[in-house]
Parts: C-alpha cells; structure tokens; sequence
C-alpha cells in the first residue's frame, strides 16, 4: 500500500457518523474517553466537531494490557483522568488503531472498573482487520490491509498524519 488516507478527511467522515450514531440511538449527553496516546488526539478532534460541551477523559490501559509480563512497563505511563461518572453514562471509547482488539478489551476492563455504563461506543480512526478478539468498532475512519510486519502509526498531536512502519522497528 503506498497511499495512506488524511486524517482530516477520515475525521470528518467519522464525526458525521458519530453525529449520527448518537441521534439513532438518542444519545444527548455522552462522554468521550480517549486512549492514550493516539486515541486522545482523535478524540479531542471528534470531541470539538461533535459534542464540545460533552466531559472528555482519557484512559491509561498500560496496567490492563494483557501482555504485560511478556513486554513489561512501557515508558511513558499516564495516570487515567475519567472526570465525570461512568455509572449510567454513554461512553465514546475512541483509539487510533484496532488491530488485535487487546488494547479495546483492557480500555474496557479498565473503564468497567470506574463503574457501569449505560453503553459504550467505539470509534476507531484505522483497522487493520487483524484481530484476535471478537471486538469491532461502531465508528470507522478507514480498514487497510497490510503486508505482513507492517504495522500502520499515527503521529501528532499536530499534525496528526499516518506512516506505515515495520513492525520490528516498533
């Protein structure tokens, strides 16, 4: 593959899905939580183009991850800042790529934690169809398909644009 998509335009396209998404299932007050790092940066440009009023926190899976002995503590870990109930809320879990669907399963496992949902929505910029759990998401910027060790990276926060690396590299 040799083109990648812009961000800009995949963001527009899933901001109107979003958009309609929530007003299909008549969700007014939703809350966004993006994962660290690339998923904090599309869900503070989802967050601004669909529900600037709406809570925004962000979740911090390093300790949830389910690989954790095997590649041990990564170097930057943040603190997750969820400042607002999860209990009975709609929450917006937005990531930058789903691939195996490890990195949506400890978002969740995490966000279960802080309290109960009324639902949870996922929005994801790239899948790349490789998965290993049964995860899917509601919102979607783009699927690629990748040669094999290639791995699809999202840098920002400004501007955000995608590369392709190998995954040995990562």
């Amino acid at each position: 593959m040799s083109t990648l998509p812009a961000v800009d335009s995949l963001l527009n396209s899933m901001a109107d899905q979003l958009r309609a998404h929530l007003s299909a299932r008549q969700i007014s007050d939703p809350a966004f939580v993006g994962i660290h790092t690339g998923g904090v940066w599309i869900a503070d440009a989802l967050h601004a183009a669909v529900a600037p009023e709406a809570p925004m926190g962000t979740l911090d899976i390093a300790f949830y991850r389910d690989d954790f002995e095997q590649h041990g503590l990564p170097q930057r870990v943040r603190p997750s800042e969820l400042p607002f109930s999860v209990d009975d809320r709609h929450i917006i879990v937005v990531d930058d790529v789903l691939m195996t669907g490890r990195t949506i399963r400890a978002a969740l496992n995490e966000l279960f934690d802080y309290g109960r949902p009324a639902s949870v929505t996922l929005v994801t910029l790239i899948d790349v169809d490789a998965r290993q759990l049964p995860i899917r998401a509601d919102i979607l910027g783009a699927t690629l398909a990748l040669a094999p060790g290639q791995r699809v990276k999202l840098s920002g926060p400004t501007p955000l644009q995608l590369t392709l690396t190998d995954a040995a590299t990562n």
